[in-house]
């Protein structure tokens, strides 16, 4: 911006439709992030970015360093979430007020951190090795500072991977001919919650399931002793024997599609012939449920089919799911069936936090870069499901950038504090009032609730 503190008299601008009206430019007294004031109060109430600061390693020698790393940290991660993804936006970002005090330290009253600076943060500072396995592990220590607040009696956990499109020439972007694209290829854990559990940045040519070990195993055993019961679901890529082992000897419950071959469906061929008469106009759902063991199992499993019968379509839907779970084959779908849910948060990371944005040229820098971006997206998903209201719950993580954090406000300095007088259109001072209230209650021990 040419002039932070404001306009200058010569360059006044005006709309021909209205001499009345003066447009002026006030990069340093006005935001339109004032909303992000209160993801920087769950912040605090939850102790997040503290606790990043104190596992982040700092190989900066030198003592003239304006910005502490925590504070540069804060200004990555908040700038994701309000939608600034790009290095190059902190060249503004960096004088606008909200940003400032969420900062925090010299920041307030001066400026956040340059371009340059943040751009060696990222691909710098983070991307060493040290710093790339503290970031890994960081969005399961943040759910940890979350599950008092929440019931960890039973963890559902959904596995899927992802397509980040690259346009240049960034290391290990290969081809994926499902995709159709040059790309990268993550791979997501997810709880039923929405959280992101871990994360991966992978090649673009690698195998949907592979390296599952390294990104699955770590959450599990986080869990372990503290979730009486952990379930996995997870679509046909993640259908082997290593991963059924796996799953078994850790006593957890799952439910994996299954490919199908022509031994599943000899097993249910007398489902596959047209039911008799005059279709109606619901779909018929037939199940069953029996036991296979494929060449490479070391034992026989239990295997749900499910066939369903389409008004106007000549053959029927199949489906096979194997699992260890002891409900009804009814209810076996029912529970896969929610796992829908992980690809639309897949798609709400795309959306809302641009997490598919890998344009830095090496690995560990945009490897670096996704993680930035899942702690973004947790720290949206906190607060949408820790301090929402009742009247807006049902906002996407799009909807509450657009609503909640893309507040107006003017910012005035008095002696000893500083107002933001914050715009009512979609969000007014009341709702606002609930999500700080909640917030609030975050930072009190919570109440012991009878078993």
């Amino acid at each position: 911006m040419t002039n932070p503190t404001g306009e200058a008299q010569g360059g006044i601008l005006r709309p021909d439709f209205d001499r009345r009206i003066r447009l002026e430019f006030r990069g340093s007294v006005v935001t339109s992030d004032a909303g992000l004031l209160a993801y920087r109060e769950l912040d605090d109430a939850l102790g997040l970015s503290s606790t990043a600061g104190d596992l982040l390693a700092d190989a900066r020698t030198g003592k003239n360093g304006r910005h502490a790393l925590v504070d540069m940290f804060r200004q990555s991660v908040f700038g994701r979430l309000a939608g600034y993804e790009d290095v190059n936006d902190a060249l503004r970002l960096r004088h606008d007020p909200a940003m400032r005090w969420i900062i925090g330290g010299k920041a307030a009253k001066g400026s956040g951190a340059s371009p340059s600076q943040m751009g060696r943060f990222d691909t710098t500072s983070l991307a060493r090795s040290e710093n790339l396995a503290t970031l890994t592990d960081l969005s399961g220590q943040w759910i940890d500072r979350v599950a008092k607040h929440r019931s960890r009696e039973r963890v559902v956990l959904d596995m899927d991977s992802s397509v980040s499109p690259t346009h240049g020439d960034q290391e290990k972007s290969l081809w994926n001919g499902h995709f159709g694209c040059t790309c990268y290829h993550p791979l997501f854990v997810f709880s039923q919650f929405g959280d992101m559990e871990r994360c991966a940045l992978r090649p673009g040519n690698v195998h949907s399931a592979d390296g599952w070990e390294a990104v699955l195993k770590p959450v599990v055993a986080r869990y372990r002793g503290t979730a009486t019961s952990i379930a996995f679901r997870g679509d046909a890529a993640f259908a082997q024997p290593n991963m059924y082992e796996y799953l078994e000897s850790e006593g957890i419950e799952y439910a994996i599609r299954l490919p199908s071959n022509q031994i599943l469906q000899a097993q249910i061929d007398h489902l596959l012939k047209r039911p008799v008469g005059r279709p109606p106009h619901h779909v018929q759902r037939l199940y069953k449920s029996f036991h296979y063991e494929a060449a490479s199992w070391s034992h026989s499993r239990r295997v749900v089919a499910k066939v369903e019968w389409h008004l106007g379509e000549l053959f029927p839907r199949v489906g096979f799911i194997v699992t260890n779970l002891r409900y009804s084959s009814k209810s076996i779908f029912g529970f896969y069936n929610k796992r829908g849910t992980c690809e639309q948060w897949i798609k709400e990371g795309k959306s809302a936090i641009k997490w598919t944005r890998l344009s830095c040229s090496s690995f560990n820098a945009n490897a670096v870069r996704l993680q930035l971006h899942a702690l973004a997206y947790n720290l949206g998903n906190f607060l949408r499901t820790l301090a929402i209201p009742e009247a807006i719950e049902k906002w996407s993580l799009t909807s509450l950038r657009e609503k909640l954090i893309k507040i107006g406000a003017k910012v005035v300095s008095h002696g000893r504090y500083v107002a933001f007088q914050m715009a009512e259109v979609a969000i007014p001072r009341a709702l606002f009032a609930q999500v700080m209230q909640r917030i609030t209650a975050l930072r009190s021990p919570p109440m012991a609730t009878a078993t």
